[in-house]
């Protein structure tokens, strides 16, 4: 168990720091979206475009990752939906926001350093094919249900036409088509550009992290504990569970069991905390408050989750990278 805390431990010290500097005045919250909109616009650009660019395509395209991804992502979005609408009695939007919690995962700012200590190497084609399911399906799919729950007509498939849009001014998704592009063409970058994207790249781990735990301050769980108790369940449990349902249903189905890092990779990032921009998106309609409390709750109880299924990745032959 000890090996599994020295995977863990710094990850989640790191969040712990970013939350007691900021909540000590040593950093202010300012500070600290400043430091996201660094990661979100220039190093995981950077690291997105290193990891696909420096290698062959047909590595980087691996289509059964992004099916089971997919696969088990949208099980999960259409079961978090049911169970928002038919059990807990939520309206359409709220609903969409219990889905989006459920099946959207924080790959950039959690996901990738876990992946980088557990991975090597591979983390970055991992993080890669999940930002294509995430930004290019889920997220523009979910913010067209928490619109139509608005009950305005048409209003979807704007919202939807809207959010495709916008993912050509995502400078994560830019970085991804550079790189992708650049696989394609077999080109070689001049060796100081090549270095200078590597300074930034490597930029992103600890910053993330960091970055974490200082937006963690502030946000509070009072009122809305059964919520929050639903959403985090889904993300923390049910997402990596259907995940791994829907991995073992393929290789039962007569496919060759999928490289054990790219396994783990799969169901490392359905066991992260939501995405960090989840309260972002939950602003404009008035959703916030919830998911803030929810990407709270989750964050903190990942530590044992996500410590718990690296101990089974240990246990299990056949399991470890």
């Amino acid at each position: 168990m000890l090996d599994i805390l020295a995977i863990t431990g710094p990850i989640y010290f790191t969040i712990v720091l970013g939350f007691i500097t900021t909540r000590r005045g040593l950093f202010s919250p300012a500070d600290m979206r400043v430091m996201g909109k660094f990661v979100i616009n220039l190093a995981l650009p950077a690291l997105l475009f290193n990891a696909l660019a420096q290698r062959p395509i047909g590595e980087i395209l691996n289509g059964r990752y992004l099916f089971l991804y997919a696969a088990g992502s949208l099980l999960t979005l259409g079961l978090g939906w049911l169970w928002a609408r038919r059990v807990a009695g939520q309206d359409g939007t709220t609903s969409a926001y219990y889905a989006m919690g459920m099946s959207c995962s924080n790959s950039g700012f959690v996901g990738y350093p876990i992946a980088l200590l557990t991975l090597g190497p591979v983390a970055g084609v991992v993080l890669g094919l999940n930002m294509m399911v995430e930004n290019l399906i889920l997220i523009p799919l979910l913010l067209g249900l928490a619109e139509s729950g608005q009950g305005r007509s048409g209003a979807w498939h704007l919202v939807l036409r809207q959010s495709l849009v916008n993912l050509l001014r995502n400078p994560m998704v830019l970085g991804l088509l550079a790189g992708l592009m650049v696989s394609v063409m077999g080109w070689q970058l001049p060796s100081p550009v090549a270095r200078t994207v590597t300074l930034f790249s490597q930029a992103s781990g600890a910053l993330s992290l960091f970055v974490i735990g200082g937006a963690l301050v502030g946000l509070k769980i009072q009122g809305m504990r059964r919520q929050v108790v639903q959403i985090a369940v889904g993300k923390l449990l049910l997402h990596p569970l259907v995940m791994l349902a829907v991995l073992l249903l393929s290789e039962v189905g007569g496919l060759t069991p999928m490289e054990p890092q790219m396994r783990m990779g799969l169901l490392l990032t359905a066991a992260c905390p939501m995405l960090g921009i989840y309260t972002i998106l939950a602003q404009k309609y008035g959703r916030d408050g919830l998911a803030a409390a929810a990407l709270l709750g989750a964050t903190v109880a990942s530590f044992g989750s996500i410590s718990l299924l690296l101990w089974v990745f240990r246990s299990l032959p056949g399991w470890g990278a």
